[in-house]
């Protein structure tokens, strides 16, 4: 067996955006600090319509990385779905919150009318919906549930992180979906959600937030840590 971790990246690449530099760096330093040989791939949205078993089948963990809207929201949700019903290793930030959230409302929850109101505004079902004040920029307070796998990477009941998005979790529909099994396990002071984790699943997180923004070679980010864990785990079972 290789020892190399493959990681997929889900989003449409971009050089010129910071987020995206952001997110090959901080894998890499972060594997770097766990002594692990790990293969980045970025998985363009318009490749994720078809064949998804023949693309994707080699990874060892998927990232759905910002940039929304995507250039294919189809291809961006069935690379989610098949990390989500496959249980492998998976972190959503930032719009791959959004979008996690988007495909489990979608496949597992029967929604078919959940849509982003970005890319659909008229729709009935606005899941993802923008948020009351923009967080482009910001860097805020998130309250971690202790109970939560999150609580245990963190090793504290509050951080503060960095965001770059202008939509969320409509509240209208968080407490649905956290009683269906996508917990929210982290908030701000307002309690709307900034963490979803997917209680069945090994390692299944999502954050509003961009970790990789704070994450440094001394200092890597605790769920990027955890998640290039669980991927290694995955990779050697």
């Amino acid at each position: 067996m290789s020892s190399i971790i493959k990681i997929g990246i889900i989003g449409d690449y971009d050089a010129e955006r910071p987020s995206h530099k952001a997110t090959n760096e901080a894998i890499r330093h972060s594997a770097g600090y766990l002594g692990l040989s790990v293969e980045v791939r970025w998985l363009p949205t318009e490749s994720l319509e078809n064949d998804i078993e023949e693309r994707l089948a080699c990874f060892d963990g998927f990232w759905c990385a910002p940039g929304s809207p995507y250039k294919s929201m189809q291809g961006a949700i069935r690379a989610i779905r098949f990390a989500r019903e496959r249980d492998y290793p998976f972190i959503g930030t930032c719009g791959g919150f959004q979008h996690a959230v988007l495909e489990y409302a979608q496949n597992q929850l029967g929604m078919t009318e959940a849509q982003h109101e970005e890319v659909n505004p008229e729709a009935s079902q606005l899941v993802i919906s923008l948020l009351s004040c923009s967080l482009v920029g910001e860097t805020c307070t998130i309250f971690i549930n202790k109970s939560s796998k999150t609580f245990q990477f963190y090793q504290k009941g509050e951080a503060k992180e960095r965001y770059t998005c202008s939509f969320g979790l409509n509240p209208k529909f968080q407490q649905m979906i956290d009683e269906s099994g996508f917990k929210v396990v982290g908030t701000d002071e307002t309690g709307q959600a900034r963490i979803l984790e997917l209680s069945q699943n090994k390692f299944f997180i999502a954050t509003l937030f961009q970790p990789q923004l704070s994450s440094e070679p001394e200092n890597p980010h605790s769920l990027i840590v955890a998640f290039l864990t669980y991927a290694r785990e995955f990779h050697c079972a």
